[in-house]
């Protein structure tokens, strides 16, 4: 009745006296708060409920896509408790069997399998919408006994083995897109198998864990409080060589205790109507945990966690190096600088420390290319449908264009096409965005960290600590904690944990769950709801941020404290000045590529000289894009129009792989660039091959709306060191343009450009 009366007063005119109409101000705001919150505890049975059901079916990868097991790790002569899963594509969305396989690894991190395909807009929706064959990789909650990190890794050299295998028709490796934890060990499958791999896509995944700043990412100064890596040892030996991914799950949630304790409960309170859903599919992944061995907890912690060793190339995979030079397909870093997980510095200076030099990259023939969001967070860089929709959508239709770049480090960087449509270039970059690859060094890598890389020798420090304290555990106490733990009180103490436990209480099992339910049944069929501008919801948003600020403020102090402590013990006036930190790997890595360089470059200067047409049009548009400081997108496609023309129009003869070639002179133009461009003279011997390169070159790079100055800088001085006519050059890159078989609205675009030019010479 109390319902029916509030709903009456807000369609009837009311001449209430002020003091009348606060006391319905105030009626009407405790009857929607009290109806939101027998909502908000239908919902959170909700939560228990599924919980246990996904318990009950054996906790499978919460994907919105159907698929069918094709590799079961358990039957794979190294066990494991992997699989490998071709997932089908939703109705309409044919799959274009000429098309390079995708291969999605989810992440191992204390959660169970099927963040990247979460949502349709995801990574695995983005890839299936652009036609690719997609396969996923999975697992169970339980590891096979004596399974290890090798153990995993051969697993999945064994999945993309069948993937390649399915897929004789696709001359072009499959691409590879590893999420969190999954990129790091993905790369560590490339480095010890390269032939198996394209392009690999890295998203929010830690590689340089000594990297970052108090502010980023405080999370990595918890490994000194613990004293290195023996208590993920203990935990394991404790399990009975189990370890609960729950306790990892917990150290995510420690690090935002707003978020944990109160802001993800009130943001569903206060919207239960329409936020119940998200909550639900949220928690039912975030609430699947997963174990491992102890050996896995054991080697993840002291070789990355704590010792850093994969970004330092000291990382093992039995008696064989992990060396991150041997990666030779493109990789691609994603990252967020709203990560707090993965901040951009732990994502990227591994580069720094692998390769030293930028130009090490190129000479080397290696594409590193990195993405970075402005906001997103850890989890929102796979799930965000915002983000898939464009970042991921972005890099699963560039997969051509980044195989055809020229060695080197890039930034990716995507601009609305808003306000642009006078440019027309639909035909060679279709979709809301067009993309640009712009050329970076390692001091642009070693911008991204505000506070520089000093404090990772505070870091190497406790890594020997870790180490000695390792020691002494193994010797003296695993003994004897193997000797008491068994399988049976770790699963029950599993099943006490807190975060299982709120879960498995308040659920239908909950002695007043019925009532709850029977309550919430006639809460949505008479649901009284009052506007977010209502003077009471007003003032519980307020106290609602107070309360987050305050936590926050809490974890800022607790951060701090543990970030002053951890400097004062391990710093270079503490136990720093006994166990010297190692020369930083930054400057060995230079060293190297220095040293590497210029060997390089003697052998290089001794085939400066030698080619043809071909390799002085590549360098031709390699210096002018160089330039420019960026390769278009549309540019490169362009270019591929370019040269599928006639031999006998580009003044050439048979067949060129320009993309290999391109490649190939952008080693020499890396470390001899200025005697490359002097040396196109003598490539180039008559003046009519002369003009027809500068044509092609100058086709490719008049398609830039990036050139503020109509007129390039590098195909102006070659005209001139040349000694060709300007306005030939000019009506050869017309005809050239104007006999491709490409669509008019690309012919246009190039016209318009072409007679701009023509105009000002």
């Amino acid at each position: 009745m109390a319902i029916r009366r509030i709903a009456k007063q807000k369609t009837e005119p009311s001449l209430s006296t002020p003091s009348t109409s606060a006391t319905d101000d105030v009626s009407a705001y405790l009857t929607d708060a009290m109806q939101r919150t027998v909502l908000f505890l239908d919902t959170l049975l909700d939560r228990g409920n599924n919980y246990l059901l996904h318990l009950d079916q054996g906790t499978p990868p919460l994907l919105k896509f159907e698929y069918e097991v094709l590799v079961d790790g358990r039957d794979l002569p190294q066990p494991c408790n992997y699989d490998l899963l071709r997932l089908i594509a939703p109705k309409g969305m044919p799959v274009n069997l000429q098309a390079r396989p995708v291969l999605v690894v989810d992440p191992r991190a204390g959660h169970g399998p099927g963040i990247g395909g979460f949502k349709f807009d995801s990574e695995i929706g983005m890839a299936m919408r652009a036609g690719h064959a997609v396969y996923f990789v999975t697992f169970s909650p339980e590891p096979a006994d004596g399974q290890t990190l090798l153990t995993v890794m051969q697993a999945e050299a064994r999945f993309l083995e069948e993937v390649i295998a399915r897929h004789p028709q696709s001359k072009a490796k499959p691409v590879v897109i590893g999420n969190c934890q999954a990129g790091w060990a993905m790369m560590t499958v490339d480095a010890l198998r390269p032939e198996l791999f394209g392009p690999l896509m890295v998203v929010g995944a830690p590689v340089s864990y000594w990297a970052g700043s108090s502010k980023l990412n405080p999370m990595r100064y918890s490994g000194a409080s613990l004293g290195g890596s023996w208590l993920a040892s203990l935990s394991g030996d404790l399990g009975a060589d189990r370890f609960d991914g729950v306790h990892l799950v917990e150290n995510f949630e420690k690090l935002n205790p707003a978020n944990t304790w109160w802001d993800k409960y009130y943001n569903l309170w206060s919207a239960v109507d329409t936020e119940s859903q998200r909550f639900l599919e949220f928690e039912r992944w975030w609430g699947g945990y997963i174990r491992m061995t102890g050996s896995e907890i054991e080697s993840i912690v002291e070789n990355l966690f704590v010792g850093n060793r994969l970004a330092r190339g000291t990382m093992m995979a039995g008696d064989q190096a992990i060396d991150l030079h041997n990666i030779t397909a493109p990789i691609i870093v994603f990252a967020s600088w709203g990560d707090n997980i993965t901040p951009p510095p732990q994502a990227l200076d591994w580069i720094i420390d692998v390769w030293g030099d930028e130009r090490a990259i190129a000479t080397a023939g290696r594409t590193i290319i990195y993405v970075l969001h402005e906001t997103v967070g850890h989890l929102g860089i796979f799930v965000g449908g915002d983000v898939a929709r464009k970042e991921h959508d972005q890099l699963v239709t560039s997969l051509d264009v980044i195989e055809s770049l020229p060695p080197g480090l890039y930034e990716m960087k995507l601009e609305a096409k808003v306000g642009m449509e006078h440019l027309r270039w639909e035909q060679l970059e279709p979709g809301d965005y067009t993309v640009h690859y712009e050329h970076r060094t390692m001091d642009d890598i070693r911008q991204i960290n505000p506070e520089g890389r000093e404090e990772e020798a505070m870091f190497s420090t406790i890594s020997k600590v870790s180490e000695l304290n390792a020691a002494i555990y193994k010797t003296w106490v695993r003994p004897w904690v193997k000797l008491f733990a068994t399988r049976q009180v770790a699963d029950a103490m599993g099943t006490l944990n807190p975060m299982r436990l709120q879960r498995q209480l308040f659920s239908d099992n909950f002695p007043l769950a019925s009532i709850i339910h029977e309550q919430a049944k006639k809460v949505r069929a008479n649901r009284s709801e009052i506007a977010p501008e209502h003077p009471l919801r007003q003032l519980e948003k307020k106290v609602a941020d107070q309360i987050s600020n305050s936590l926050n403020q809490f974890r800022d102090l607790r951060d701090a404290h543990t970030v002053a402590s951890t400097r004062q013990l391990f710093g270079p006036n503490g136990i720093g000045a006994w166990l010297k930190p190692d020369e930083p790997d930054a400057d060995v890595a230079h060293a190297r590529a220095l040293a590497e360089l210029e060997g390089f470059r003697e052998s290089a200067l001794a085939h400066v000289a030698e080619g043809g047409f071909a390799e002085a049009v590549c360098r031709i548009v390699l210096a002018g894009m160089v330039s420019i400081g960026a390769f278009e997108r549309r540019s490169l496609r362009l270019a591929r129009l370019l040269a599928q023309l006639p031999a006998n129009t580009r003044r050439s003869t048979g067949q060129i792989d320009w993309v290999r070639l391109l490649k190939e002179q952008a080693r020499f133009t890396a470390v001899v660039p200025v005697e490359a461009l002097n040396a196109i003279g003598q490539l180039l011997p008559d003046t009519a091959s002369r003009e027809n390169a500068l044509a092609l070159a100058a086709a490719v790079m008049m398609i830039e709306p990036t050139l503020a100055n109509p007129r390039s800088e590098i195909i102006e001085f070659l005209i001139d060191t040349l000694g060709v006519d300007p306005q030939r050059v000019i009506g050869l890159a017309r005809k050239l343009t104007e006999s491709l078989e490409a669509p008019p609205v690309v012919k246009a675009r190039q016209k318009t450009v072409l007679g701009r030019r023509k105009t000002r010479t």
